[in-house]
């Protein structure tokens, strides 16, 4: 594994409670050099101070609807030679960084992105993708087990995830971070086309996982349901005009409204949405296109270097531990796995009933990985749906499906 210096970066902004649970998963961290960065609003600040760390990481105050100005702000006061980036409603398995940090050892690497988990914990949201100048992505075929290390086809770029991804802090600075004209939306992917411009090597690491939960925001409902669609459009529109010819905006625009209204009709046919909800979205998407189309370029100049020196931070893990139990026991099961957190370890849970039942991921505190669901039931979703198993085979199953994620020996 890689001992490169690391910042993590993590914005945040209407979201204390989740960027605590962030902060817990990033203080259990095994690698042995990185500091954390914050830059959040009043709220997320407060919630840095609540979980006792604020000593120990940098933090930034800005309170602005721009993710790519924050992660800006959070770059500047980057002193790693790596800076990674994580968002506040994500938790990172404890292996993430040492293996999204490894390929940096090669010095024609340029970046880096793992693979994210949804809210079971199990379904992966995002894998391997390409990407091109329309935004629209591609599944790119990459070991699952390995690095690989992918140089951008013409016209496409590789594609990585701003929940989980990494850059030389040199190439960040160089041509200034990320575009501020994206608000929200495509800001990682317009990075991905300027790095691609430059044919930058990009590292797809799958076992730098992290688990993403889409918290509920200014445009997001907690049920997913979409509450406004203009900086979404807006995005769009300045993404088409920097890599799109223009003979191709009039069907591209057409079918993306098409898209974004039938997502609404379903929300609405499931009870989520109200019929003016939907029109009052849908004229958001058009007013933010006009608005987005009429951006003008942000000046990016260089990046400074930090003024501040590299603030490692102490990482919490000392170890890691199993501990596997029959549902009716978690309760003194879960003790046990608090007390052992408490002492340092990382602590994998598996809970398993006599059904069925598919599993679920959890992490219900710093240092806690809780898996639940039937003896006979499945993990990974391409499995069989009932496999018969005794106790310890599930277990040791388990297990080894986590083992190399979770830092378990």
């Amino acid at each position: 594994m890689s001992d490169l210096p690391v910042s993590v970066v993590v914005v945040s902004r209407g979201r204390p409670e989740r960027l605590k649970s962030c902060l817990g998963g990033l203080s259990y961290l095994f690698h042995d050099c990185y500091e954390i960065i914050v830059v959040a609003d009043t709220a997320g600040l407060t919630a840095v101070a609540e979980t006792g760390l604020a000593e120990e990481i940098k933090t930034v105050h800005f309170d602005e609807a721009n993710i790519s100005a924050a992660r800006n702000l959070g770059i500047a006061q980057a002193a790693g030679e790596i800076v990674a980036f994580i968002d506040d409603d994500a938790v990172p398995e404890p292996m993430w960084l040492a293996h999204l940090a490894a390929p940096f050892a090669r010095p024609e690497v340029g970046a880096a992105g793992g693979f994210v988990r949804g809210r079971n914990g199990i379904t992966f949201q995002y894998r391997a993708r390409s990407v091109d100048g329309t935004g629209q992505a591609r599944p790119l075929e990459v070991d699952p087990r390995q690095p690989t290390l992918l140089r951008p086809a013409q016209g496409r770029a590789i594609k990585t995830e701003g929940t989980n991804m990494a850059v030389r802090r040199d190439v960040l600075a160089r041509i200034g971070g990320f575009d501020p004209s994206y608000r929200f939306y495509l800001d990682e992917t317009d990075l991905n086309m300027r790095l691609a411009r430059r044919d930058t090597v990009t590292a797809i690491v799958p076992l730098a996982e992290v688990h993403h939960a889409y918290a509920p925001s200014l445009r997001r409902r907690a049920d997913r349901a979409p509450r406004d669609l203009f900086e979404k459009a807006a995005s769009q529109a300045v993404y088409l005009g920097r890599y799109c010819p223009q003979d191709r905006h009039g069907d591209l625009w057409q079918a993306m409204r098409r898209e974004e209204r039938d997502n609404a009709l379903r929300h609405m046919v499931a009870g989520r949405l109200e019929p003016r909800e939907v029109r009052a979205l849908m004229a958001s998407f058009d007013a933010g296109r006009e608005e987005g189309a009429a951006r003008q370029p942000v000046r990016m100049p260089a990046i400074p270097h930090a003024r501040e020196g590299f603030r490692l931070f102490s990482s919490r893990a000392q170890g890691s531990a199993v501990l596997s139990a029959r549902t009716w026991r978690s309760g003194p099961t879960m003790s046990e796995a608090r007390r052992r957190a408490a002492e340092g370890q990382n602590v994998s849970v598996f809970l398993f009933s006599r059904t069925a039942l598919y599993h679920q991921v959890r992490s219900p505190a710093p240092g806690i990985w809780v898996q639940s669901g039937g003896l006979w039931g499945r993990s990974e979703r391409s499995a069989p749906l009932f496999g018969l198993r005794s106790f310890s085979a599930r277990t040791s199953a388990e297990c080894r499906r986590v083992a190399l994620q979770r830092g378990i020996g």
